[in-house]
Formats: structure tokens, C-alpha cells, sequence
């Protein structure tokens, strides 16, 4: 009858029983006290009810007790040794549930709880053997593809997408635009000499020189595409001479080999959150009121297949053509000599939107940062239409949203350090909320949101967040 019953309400029923039987004890005594002073005398009376209460009351709490020992501090006891040696000795036993029956939700949530920590330490196990597998696959790849390899050297996929690319070649790309993973190749140059040198390399299975021109028709450059033998994809090689590097010289390489495997034409909506690309930027501006105030720098990390990029980054001063406030330069160390010579916001806009091309854009408060953007989008003679995902949501749909929501909040919560020289900077905030952005992500699979569209749906539930914050 009891076992439905929640663990305080027992608990509040064993106490219930314990002064009801103690007020029933005692009227008993006093009663049969009194039925004995007239032959006895009162004071005699009364001392054989304080004995007689004394008696019942040590008996009627031993009873309890033993309850108590039986139903909670045995129970209790067996729980802890079980599960004390599951931590100690990693054994996977089983929890008797029905032995602590009467201690509520806690024996099964302690028994959910043990076998979601084994699931977690075999999972983590053969993560971390799939991923010491991949680094060496990778290290394998990485020595085949660089030995006899020239610098300046791009790995693209079969759909033409930015797989690798070395420091020389970032340099030969970074003058048509800043270089990015899974960009297409024809971000940069121009499909028709590109299509007709990759159409050559496919016939003849050799090596096919190319002078291919960049996008914009301002640059041409001498080139190699060189097949892959048995792998997917090629090598684009830019000749020596427009590199201006020596080979010896250090080659850093940004690279993520999963991006060999072509994804599927899946609708945004139902592509999984490891599979995306985000852009996570922040901005400083003169105010807080984006209908008359203005950008004064941009900062933007990239997250790929839920990691960090290391070296693609943007990171622009902006000049706001106006002067900025002395307390917004208090706030992000911004100042009007900063800004002198730098780019106006159409021109570090529309480099901005190059650098967030495909991808999911994520900011904290994003709103706030996209309105700014959306606002001067014809000056910069683009469309902002990205797939927008917003931090501050994201922590109301793990966190609930009674929570402080706040990037310093957020950062608390997930163990992420922003340096102080570095907060309220654009791109140290941008790097802040993507490593929150990092961390929540497979908080998100968790929980069974595993699709973008899965996320957007519970994020939708929180919006009225956003209309309090701005």
C-alpha cells in the first residue's frame, strides 16, 4: 500500500505515527492513573502513569526504529555497498530495487544512474580507442600525402570541398578570402578551368598541370591536381613561386579528413548536430540600440563536426564612421585611434559573410549582433539567410529557464575560462561561446535532440527569453 507512496511522505506518516501513538500512550496512562486515586492516593497514581508512559514510549520508538532499520537504514546501507563496488571494483552488479522499495525514486534513479556511468565508461572506452585509431589513420594520411608533396597544397573532396590545407596555401587563399574548411573550392576560383583540369585528371588518372584565375578575375596562378590513387578526392598544388615559401620552412596544416566522405543533400533540418558547420561571432558596437548605433569589430571562430578549427579566425576592427562613446570604450577597450584605417561595416561585413558562407551562425543574445547585420545588408550587397542558433536558448533548453542565462553564467557552468584581457572583446567572447557551444552539443544528443531541426523545435519554447533580453 505504501509503495506508492513518495519517500518524505513516509517519512512524514512514520512521524505522524509516532506522536499519535506517544498522545495515545499517554492518555491511556493518565486514565488508568486516575482510576487508581481514590484506593491508592494521586501521587502514587501519577507515578505509576509516568512509568507506564515511559514503558510505552521506549517501546513505541523501538517499534519505529525498527521499521526505520528495516525500510531505510538497511536499504540505504545496500544501496551504498552496491554501489561502492561498482566504483571500486568496476563490477557490474545489479541493484535490488525491491529491497529498498520504500526509499522512493532512489534506488531505481542510483540503479539508472550506475548502469548510464557503465554505458558512459564502456562508451568512453571505445571513444577513446576509435580516436587514438583516427589519429594514427590520420598521422598515416597525413605522411603519405606530405611526402614528396610541394608547399601551398590543397586536399579537396570529390564535391570539390575544402578537406586540407597547409599555411602556404592559406596565404595564396587569403587573397581572394580567408580560407575555410568545407568551403568550396569554387569559393575561390573559377569553376570553368577548374571543372575542365579535374574533368583531365579523371581520364588520365596522372597528374594534370593548370593556370586556374581566382573568383574575382584579379589573380591567376600556375597549378597541379594530382590524384589520390585509391582515396576519394585530389590534391591542388600551387606552384612554388606563387607561394614565395621555402620548402623547408614550417607547414602548419588545418585539416578534418571526415570531410572526405561526401554528406547527403539532406534538408538543414534533419542533417545531425556533429555534421554541421558553425560560425560563432560576437560584435562590439558604440551602444546598445542597433537601429542608430554601430559595429566597431568583428570576431568569428568556425566549429566543425562539434570541434573547434584552430586557425580560422575573423577578426576585424571596424570603423563606425562616428565617434565612440567613452563608455562603450570602457566596456571593450575600443577606441577611435583603433579604428582609424580600418575597413568601413559594408566591407567588414560582406568579408564577414564570406567567412560564415554555409554554415549555421551561432552568437549569444544573437538578435542583438544580427540586427546590426541584417540592417546594413544592402550596403554590403548580401543576404544574411543563414541558419541562426543562439547560445542563450540553447542554455534555457539544457538548464531550464528559471537559470541565469549570461555568458559568464554559461562559461561558470561549463567550466570555460575566458581570459579577463580578452572578455568583452568580440573575438574572445565568439571564442567563449563556441567552447560553450563545444560542450553543449553532445548535452543536446543527450537529451535526444540529435537533428538541427530537433534543436530549433526546442529552443522556439524559450523564445520569449530573447524578447526580455532585448
Amino acid at each position: 500500500m505504501l509503495g506508492g507512496l513518495s519517500l518524505r511522505l513516509r517519512v512524514f506518516l512514520f512521524f505522524c505515527l509516532l506522536a499519535v501513538g506517544g498522545l495515545g500512550l499517554t492518555s491511556v496512562a493518565l486514565y488508568l492513573g486516575s482510576a487508581r486515586a481514590p484506593v491508592s492516593g494521586v501521587p502514587q497514581a501519577f507515578v505509576f502513569s509516568g512509568l507506564l508512559i515511559g514503558f510505552g514510549l521506549l517501546a513505541l520508538i523501538a517499534g519505529i526504529w525498527l521499521l526505520f532499520d528495516e525500510n531505510v537504514a538497511k536499504p540505504i546501507e545496500r544501496l551504498a555497498a552496491s554501489l561502492r563496488a561498482r566504483e571500486a571494483a568496476a563490477l557490474d552488479l545489479e541493484i535490488d530495487t525491491d529491497a529498498a522499495r520504500y526509499l522512493g525514486d532512489l534506488a531505481p534513479a542510483a540503479a539508472g544512474l550506475a548502469g548510464r556511468v557503465s554505458d558512459q565508461t564502456l562508451a568512453t572506452a571505445q571513444a577513446v580507442a576509435s580516436e587514438t585509431a583516427r589519429l594514427k589513420a590520420e598521422k598515416d594520411r597525413l605522411t603519405a600525402l606530405l611526402t614528396d608533396i610541394p608547399v601551398a597544397m590543397v586536399l579537396v573532396s570529390p564535391a570539390h570541398q575544402i578537406v586540407l590545407y597547409d599555411g602556404q596555401a592559406a596565404e595564396v587563399l587569403a587573397q581572394i578570402a580567408p580560407p575555410r574548411l568545407n568551403a568550396s573550392l569554387f569559393d575561390y576560383l573559377k569553376r570553368e578551368s577548374l571543372e575542365a583540369a579535374h574533368a583531365r585528371l579523371n581520364k588520365t588518372g596522372q597528374d594534370v598541370s593548370a593556370q586556374i584565375t581566382s573568383i574575382d578575375g584579379r589573380q591567376s596562378y600556375a597549378a597541379r591536381l594530382r590524384p589520390l590513387g585509391a582515396g576519394a578526392g585530389y590534391l591542388l598544388i600551387f606552384d612554388e613561386s606563387v607561394a614565395r615559401i621555402a620548402p623547408e620552412e614550417a607547414r602548419p596544416l588545418v585539416y578534418d579528413f571526415d570531410l572526405l566522405e561526401t554528406p547527403g543533400d539532406e534538408a538543414i533540418e534533419a542533417r545531425n548536430l556533429d555534421e554541421l558547420c558553425f560560425v560563432v561571432f560576437d560584435t562590439e558596437t558604440t551602444g546598445l540600440l542597433p537601429h542608430k548605433d554601430a559595429v566597431v569589430q568583428i570576431g568569428a571562430v568556425r566549429v566543425l563536426r562539434g570541434r573547434l578549427v584552430s586557425g580560422e579566425v575573423f577578426d576585424t576592427l571596424v570603423d563606425p564612421g562616428r565617434p565612440i562613446p567613452p563608455a562603450s570604450t570602457r566596456v571593450h577597450r575600443v577606441t577611435d585611434a583603433m579604428v582609424q584605417g580600418a575597413p568601413d561595416f559594408a566591407e567588414a561585413g560582406r568579408q564577414f559573410h564570406h567567412f560564415a558562407r554555409d554554415a549555421v551562425v551561432v552568437a549569444h543574445n544573437a538578435p542583438f549582433d544580427m540586427a546590426f547585420l541584417r540592417r546594413d545588408a544592402k550596403l554590403m550587397g548580401v543576404t544574411w539567410d543563414h541558419p541562426i542558433l543562439d547560445t542563450v536558448l540553447l542554455s534555457a533548453v539544457l538548464f531550464g529557464a528559471s537559470e541565469t542565462h549570461t555568458l559568464d553564467a554559461l562559461c561558470d557552468r561549463l567550466g570555460v575560462t575566458i581570459p579577463e584581457n580578452l572578455r568583452h572583446t568580440a573575438l574572445g567572447d565568439a571564442q567563449a561561446t563556441a567552447e560553450v557551444l563545444v560542450a553543449m552539443l553532445p548535452m543536446l544528443s543527450a537529451r535526444g535532440f540529435k537533428t538541427f531541426g530537433e534543436v530549433i523545435t526546442q529552443t522556439r519554447k524559450h523564445g520569449r527569453l530573447l524578447e526580455d533580453l532585448n
